[in-house]
């Protein structure tokens, strides 16, 4: 879209009323590479563009917290070259932007099953979680072999167990409870999901965490997502009412 239109878009955002935290769904790299008879592998290349570009977009926004949809624990089940090829990008992707990030004052976190990753990309991860740690500008958060489901379940078998062990009792199980065994506990609730690719359902992601986030399908493949589909998200949301269920419509 023309720069025109993306900065006027931008201008009428609310500085003061942004979404804290936006989720993203990166849904289309495969379908964008097939329109344009390229191989799977070239669509998630060019994803990382649009990542660059999202992350700069939040910035100019003020948005202290993006999580990205990188890889979910269904992922393991597409073609394995598909798979390596993804492991690969990221591999290199944690190497190259480690020190941009970090000048950018953006802190790396991980959330999902690490330990199931090849052990390159856990000292990587590791690596960069550690560089980035005391920066203040941004939190920046990859769902990796991420599943929503399975994350409730590794909450309340860590709730179980702590009952077990009678550190807990049954009736000081609340929403509290369980949202502080989630990865995301230290992090606030998404205000905004965006999902690309023109699938509008959740995945499986961040199941508990977006209860009451405003959700957003943006009509265009991953690849193709620019900061102006950014800023017209950001801006629907705050043409939205947010009630979380206790005021009736009218």
């Amino acid at each position: 879209m023309a720069k025109s239109q993306g900065a006027s878009t931008l201008e009428t955002i609310d500085r003061l009323r942004v979404p804290a935290h936006v989720a993203i769904i990166m849904d289309g790299n495969g379908r964008w590479a097939a329109s344009r008879s390229l191989p799977r592998s070239a669509g998630h290349r060019a994803g990382r563009e649009a990542i660059r570009r999202t992350i700069e977009g939040c910035r100019r926004l003020g948005i202290r917290v993006l999580t990205l949809y990188l890889f979910s624990t269904e992922n393991w089940r597409r073609p394995a070259d598909e798979v390596d090829a993804l492991m690969a990008l990221l591999h290199e992707s944690l190497i190259q932007e480690a020190e941009e990030l970090h000048r950018s004052g953006i802190r790396l976190r991980v959330c999902g099953d690490v330990e199931a990753m090849p052990p390159e990309i856990r000292g990587l991860i590791a690596q960069v979680e550690t560089l980035t740690r005391e920066n203040q500008a941004m939190v920046l958060n990859i769902a990796l072999n991420y599943g929503g489901r399975a994350e409730i379940v590794r909450a309340a078998r860590r709730i179980a167990a702590e009952v077990a062990a009678g550190r807990r009792s049954l009736e000081a199980i609340d929403e509290a409870a369980v949202a502080a065994g989630l990865y995301t506990a230290d992090l606030p609730d998404p205000d905004l999901v965006i999902r690309t690719g023109r699938e509008q359902r959740l995945s499986n992601f961040l199941l508990w965490q977006a209860a009451y986030a405003e959700l957003y399908f943006a009509d265009v493949f991953w690849p193709d997502f620019e900061q102006e589909h950014l800023f017209t998200a950001v801006a629907e949301y705050q043409r939205r009412q947010r009630r979380f269920g206790g005021t009736p419509d009218g």
